[in-house]
This record gives C-alpha cells, structure tokens and sequence, in this order.
C-alpha cells in the first residue's frame, strides 16, 4: 500500500512538473510571439520612412557598424535620404539630404528642437539645465540669449589674450620635445582643454599653484569617455532604474567631483571682486557672473545654469 501510495505521489509530482514546465514555455512562446507581431505592426506604419528590418526587443542595435558615417551612407543608398533604425525601444531617424536637413532643422525646427536626455547626460548637466538639453520654451530662450552674448565677438576679442598665450606655450612646449616621441592626441586633447579653462575661468591644466587644473582634466577625461559609451538604459527607458551598467552611479560621483571644482573657482572669482583685485578678470566666468546679477527676474540665470554650461563647455 505504502508502494502504491508512493507510485501515486511521484506521478502527481511529475505530471504537474511537466505541466508547469509546459505553462512556462507557452507562456514565453504568447510572449516572444506578441513581441514580434508589435514591433511587425509598427515596422509596418507607412507613415513612417523606410529602413532596415531589425530584430524584436533589440531592432538594429545588434547591426550597427562602429563606422557610423560609411554605415549610414550605405543605407542611405538602399533606403534614401532618410531612413529609419530601431534602437531597442527607441525609434530614430538619419537625414543624409542637405535639404531635408535644413527643413528638418531651419524650418521646422521647433518641432524637433526637443531630444531625449542620456542618462549620464542628465546627471552631467544638473538635470538638464544647460542650453544641449533644456526643453524649448522660456527657459531655452534665456539660455540662448546668455550663449549668443557670451559667444559674441566682442566678448570672443576680450579673451583672444588668452587664447594667444596658449596656443604659444604649446608651440613652445613641442618645439622642446623636438626629437622625442610625442602623442600629438593627448597634446591636442591638453591644448584644447587648456584654451577652454583658459576662456572659462582664467586658468589652465598645467598650472601646478592649484590642484584645481589637474583634477579638472582627470574628472573632464572621465566624465568623456562615461558620455560616449552605450548605455542600456538608453536604449531601454524602462530599465533606467536600476542603471545596469553603473554609469549613472558613476557620472554622480564624478558630477560632485566637477561641482566641488567649479564651487572654489567661483568662490575663489567672489572673494577677490570682493576685495577689489586691482586687475579685472576678462573670462565668461566674470562675464556670467555679472549677467546672473542682472538677470531677468521672469526667467532668472541662476548659479545652476552658470555651473550647466560651465559642464557642457568642457565635455
């Protein structure tokens, strides 16, 4: 009886094994079946240009050539001028054309002056507040304005100083090296970095009064090579919450790393207006520093917006 009784239990335990087994294919078969037939549907949308069929979940993720400009301009032959290309669940489009670039971009700007924020990007930028990644609208519109007369030619002239004795303190720093190997990448990344902190606040990299300069290339570095590389939670919005890869985490760190460094630059900028340096600075530090005081009250600069560009200048 015992035997029977075992016989029975362990032919129950197989049978709703087997069935759970088979419950479990069924289900992510209806799953990978479902998968398919939505991203067919919406593959299927004649409003949509054409473009190369991609795979379910991951579209042409898997595709994509590291040679981005000869890749699109092979598709550009098969498909147009503009095409389109799933990345996971984003949906993007390559205009090749000069005119439908310019419509795109000229006259229907508005419409398409919004993009979707990285997420390192989002961090980089102090939420989006810089003039990359601001939504349009009044805010977008200040930050153009503070752009357009930083970047005039007036104040471009009242730092050209600046950018002159950089450019020869590189020339003099290679013709030195002449005869010993020289990475001419890292040379032009440093002269091109110390012309920015140059224009930015006055100081450069190489300057050894303050460990500002260097640990400002280190963090800059860094935070470059964390913007560039792909990010999961990019491709998959909904997967951004637990930040797979660590580079939200990651750009955090060095977010307050850049925050604390651009903090005593402009603590260090106050203190000396305050006690009336005989030598008046001509940097955009000195520059935004006086159009947040004389902002407008509607839509303020404030220290977050001085502090976003200061991060997309540098990136």
């Amino acid at each position: 009886m015992e035997s029977d009784s075992s016989s029975a239990y362990l032919s129950d335990a197989a049978s709703s094994g087997v069935t759970g087994t088979w419950s479990v294919v069924v289900t992510l078969s209806l799953f990978v079946l479902c998968c398919a037939w939505l991203y067919k549907r919406s593959g299927s949308n004649s409003r949509l240009p054409p473009g190369p069929r991609g795979l379910p979940l991951v579209g042409n993720l898997l595709s994509l050539d590291p040679e981005l400009h000869s890749y699109f301009a092979g598709l550009a032959h098969t498909y147009g001028p503009i095409f389109k290309l799933r990345l996971g669940f984003n949906l993007g489009f390559v205009i090749t054309s000069p005119s439908i670039a310019r419509e795109v971009l000229k006259d229907h700007d508005v419409i398409f002056a919004n993009r979707d924020i990285p997420a390192a990007g989002l961090v980089s930028s102090y939420g989006g507040s810089d003039i990359v990644w601001t939504p349009y609208g009044p805010e977008w519109r200040m930050l153009r304005k503070v752009c357009v007369k930083m970047l005039s030619n007036t104040t471009l002239q009242s730092v050209h100083e600046l950018r002159r004795r950089q450019v020869r303190r590189t020339v003099g720093l290679l013709y030195g090296l002449v005869g010993t190997p020289v990475d001419v990448g890292e040379q032009m990344f440093l002269s091109v970095l110390n012309v920015i902190t140059n224009m930015l606040w006055g100081g450069t990299v190489q300057e050894e009064t303050s460990g500002i300069a260097a640990e400002f290339r280190k963090v800059v570095s860094e935070g470059t090579e964390l913007l560039a590389k792909p990010n999961v939670s990019d491709f998959y919005p909904g997967l951004a919450r637990f930040d797979l890869q660590g580079i939200v985490k990651q750009m955090e760190g060095l977010g307050k790393r850049i925050d604390d460094i651009f903090e005593r630059v402009i603590d260090q900028r106050l203190r000396m207006e305050k006690e009336g340096a005989e030598e008046e600075s001509r940097d955009f530090l000195t520059f935004l520093l006086r159009l947040k005081d004389e902002g407008d009250s509607k839509v303020p600069f404030t220290m977050t917006h001085l502090k976003a560009l200061f991060m997309v200048s540098s990136f």
